[in-house]
């Protein structure tokens, strides 16, 4: 990655609503770190994870395991056999990383969810760049018990056959979810940080994927030191605008993150498994109070 591109992505800093000044970072070195490896998926939307002759796994999802019971220890092994093309990716880039290991930090205030991500900038792989303005993303989705399979599946309930940069798909489709009512909660709170762009985004996935329309990010500010990334979201509790999730003491969510890696695009990018987030509740990652 050129240093004049890293530059244009350190000491990001992006306040959002009426004039609202930034809220105080928590002490990291207190708060504990899950280390969770993304890796790179290839073509496996939902309806692959359900088809018993593709994905040996599909009997467990129906018998209520989740993807993380079965494979939270092998996602490294499971990016290498997919990147290499050995396994559900019809076009594999050369040199493309496999995985990507990555702490995740939570704390809260009284007002604030603080989200912070570290991970080592993988070596690039030299291929055409597919989304030049940005060197990096990072997105995080929260959901809350409301769409179907989003407890066992994570992200997996947004990810279709029919949607863009899938094999044969149109670029207009974009991820969705079934049956969706933002009304009836039936949707995905999404925020996604964009090194190149120096900007933060608060959306949602409901029946089309939509990045903007939320209140809810108060910040998002992204660096590169050396080799290594650091992220951190400030995202208001209470939500307030449309998609946004209403996050509460003693409860979990479900959660799950991505991260597009050498200026890819679309499908193309490096995921987690579905995990739960707790606001002071036990959880993979529990976000507790400072």
């Amino acid at each position: 990655m050129k240093k004049t591109m890293i530059a244009a992505a350190v000491g990001t800093v992006l306040a959002l609503g009426t004039g609202s000044a930034l809220a105080a970072a928590p002490d990291w070195g207190k708060v504990e770190a899950k280390d969770i490896t993304l890796f790179y998926p290839g073509v496996s939307p939902l309806e692959w994870i359900q088809k018993g002759s593709a994905h040996g796994g599909a009997r467990a999802l129906r018998k209520g395991e989740t993807c993380a019971d079965c494979h939270h220890e092998e996602t490294a092994d499971m990016g290498k056999k997919i990147a290499s093309g050995q396994k559900i990716e019809p076009s594999p880039i050369a040199g493309k990383a496999a995985f990507i290991p990555v702490k995740v930090q939570a704390a809260h205030d009284a007002d604030n969810l603080y989200l912070r991500f570290s991970w080592k900038q993988p070596a690039a792989s030299g291929a055409a760049k597919m989304d030049d303005k940005n060197p990096v993303k990072i997105a995080f989705m929260l959901e809350a018990g409301q769409v179907e399979l989003a407890d066992q599946s994570g992200c997996w309930a947004t990810c279709h056959t029919d949607s863009r940069t899938m094999p044969g798909a149109a670029d207009t489709k974009t991820k969705y979810v079934k049956d969706a009512s933002l009304a009836g909660g039936k949707f995905y709170d999404l925020y996604q940080w964009r090194s190149g762009e120096n900007k933060g985004f608060d959306g949602h996935v409901a029946d089309t994927r939509v990045m903007e329309g939320g209140s809810a990010l108060v910040s998002a500010e992204g660096k590169q030191d050396g080799d290594n990334w650091t992220v951190v979201f400030t995202r208001k509790l209470a939500g307030g605008g449309q998609g946004d999730v209403a996050l509460e003491a003693g409860k979990t969510y479900n959660f799950g993150f991505a991260i597009h890696d050498d200026s890819a695009a679309g499908r193309f990018h490096h995921v987690s498994l579905g995990y739960k987030l707790g606001i002071d509740a036990k959880a993979d990652i529990t976000a507790a109070k400072q």
